[in-house]
């Protein structure tokens, strides 16, 4: 009973472009956003998707409703994969944030698994929540294909959870904005990721490292 599951992170938004924290703050696609769900949506169109599952978050939704035209189905709201809230620096620029909080900046730089801040969430309770969304939905869905579009502080921990990948991760994975993973789960072998990251489909995206 195979079961697959497309991975998708959201498209392109101000706060990617002007290197801006995201977090909750619903930043909603800008114009090359919308031009990266488009690709994605055109490179997947011979894809059976019995449901797609998104963030709330407008960056998220947008690209998920793209996906869903023509294909007669709406996507879902699922709050198990709606983006890591990180209380102050939402929305804030990255360089304002490594200036006012250079020690927790430091630390997002490299083990953000370690970072605690008053008002933010952990990458461990994010992690928890998106794994356990994710069975959820698996078992519902056994045999069946689905989508699930996301962010990328939500990509990173549950590809970590569900394969047992141990912290230090995060900067080991790098999902580009509107690309795509390939996740298959059977009942003898439980999930196994067969493709990571793809962005053939994009003719421009931006490199984010921080």
């Amino acid at each position: 009973m195979l079961t697959t599951i497309y991975l998708i992170r959201h498209g392109e938004c101000k706060g990617n472009r002007e290197g801006l924290f995201r977090g909750r703050y619903d930043f909603p696609l800008n114009e090359a956003g919308r031009e990266q769900a488009e690709w994605l949506a055109e490179e997947l169109k011979d894809v059976k998707f019995d449901a797609i599952f998104s963030s709330p978050l407008k960056r998220a939704w947008e690209t998920a409703e793209t996906l869903c035209k023509d294909r007669g189905i709406a996507p879902i709201a699922e709050q198990g994969f709606n983006n890591i809230c990180l209380g102050s620096w939402e929305g804030k620029p990255k360089t304002q944030i490594a200036e006012r909080f250079p020690k927790e900046f430091r630390l997002w730089r490299t083990e953000p698994e370690k970072l605690r801040m008053q008002g933010a969430e952990t990458l461990e309770k994010v992690q928890a929540r998106a794994v356990k969304a994710l069975a959820r939905i698996t078992e519902e869905r056994m045999g069946e294909g689905f989508a699930v579009v996301t962010h990328r502080a939500v990509i990173k921990p549950l590809i970590a959870g569900i394969l047992g990948i141990p912290a230090p991760y995060f900067w080991k994975l790098h999902p580009e904005t509107a690309s795509y993973s390939i996740i298959e789960h059977t009942l003898e072998r439980g999930y196994a990721l067969t493709l990571f990251n793809q962005t053939r489909h994009l003719k421009e995206f931006i490199r984010e490292d921080v």
